[in-house]
């Protein structure tokens, strides 16, 4: 067992690892980096977001699982704010930390390379998107002393290339638009052309990821609570959502390790790009940064768990 968890660990971990070479040789630079998150984010994600929902199988345990998912992640946004004390003086910015995860940039990876698909994630992920560009959104522009509207809201999905993605592929799955074109003559053509644009996913994700690894010393401590809070949250989480959902639907281990997953990510990476975060810019990379590396250690444990 230990050797097929280091098989699927290994990989991750010397992506990472390239990545942080290629911005300690400059390999690429800034621009380089922001091109390749281009790649990512308006054609890699969206086509994975696509083909996730485009063939996930719709049924009331989906909307069970979106309910859950979004009412956990609000809970740990409202502890958040009544904890935020504790990371003094980066209170600020502490409840987000807490709640939300990053799915598109590496839940969907890390579940790819452990299950060898990237659908199975789209259950859980869909209440994560969602809440992620609605409350979490919402309160996150509060910190600069903007009032959070409906439509700013709904501009920022309707403008966010994977939330396009996600959201075609729900409505032609639900439309059954998936079942049919996997099950006709052109299935091959169909997914032959999103396996060609999915397949460098999981590898250009952990090399952006490991590029951007910054570890300050000076804010360890704050961010070591910080990282000790929401991993607290989200065990927590991840054992009362276990509970409520399969004591209403039946066992599924393929489902299980999704969720083990989204409750083992850090928080969303957006939150620089939807505030001004000034001077702690910091603290927010140095936590997202520390958890990253929580999150590589309890994918092993994850993967250990599926070899069991």
């Amino acid at each position: 067992m230990a050797l097929q968890v280091l098989q699927m660990v290994l990989p991750i971990v010397a992506l990472l690892a390239l990545g942080m070479v290629c911005r300690r040789k400059n390999i690429f630079d800034m621009k380089g980096l922001a091109g390749l998150k281009a790649v990512v984010g308006d054609i890699c994600l969206p086509v994975v977001l696509f083909n996730a929902f485009f063939t996930a199988k719709y049924s009331l345990s989906v909307a069970l699982i979106f309910v859950l998912v979004y009412a956990g992640f609000a809970l740990a946004l409202g502890l958040g704010f009544a904890l935020r004390k504790l990371a003094a003086p980066h209170g600020k910015f502490f409840p987000f930390l807490l709640a939300s995860a990053e799915g598109g940039m590496l839940g969907y990876a890390l579940y790819g390379v452990l299950m060898g698909e990237q659908s199975g994630f789209a259950a859980v992920d869909l209440g994560q998107t969602v809440f992620a560009y609605t409350a979490f959104l919402g309160f996150l522009s509060l910190t600069d002393g903007r009032r959070p509207t409906v439509g700013g809201l709904v501009k920022n999905m309707v403008t966010n290339k994977c939330c396009i993605g996600m959201a075609l592929g729900i409505l032609l799955g639900v439309l059954g638009v998936g079942e049919w074109v996997l099950s006709g003559p052109a299935a091959g053509v169909v997914t032959g052309t999103i396996s060609m644009l999915t397949a460098p996913t999981s590898a250009l994700v952990l090399l952006v990821v490991g590029y951007e690894l910054d570890l300050d010393k000076s804010l360890l401590r704050p961010v070591a609570v910080t990282v000790a809070c929401r991993l607290a949250v989200m065990g927590g989480l991840l054992a009362l959502v276990s509970f409520i959902l399969f004591r209403i639907v039946p066992y599924d281990e393929g489902l299980q390790i999704a969720l083990m997953i989204l409750y083992a990510l850090p928080a969303p990476f957006i939150i620089p790009l939807f505030a001004d975060v000034g001077e702690e810019g910091k603290y927010i990379s140095t936590a997202l940064s520390v958890h990253t590396i929580c999150t590589i250690a309890l994918f092993a444990a994850i993967a250990a768990f599926s070899l069991r």
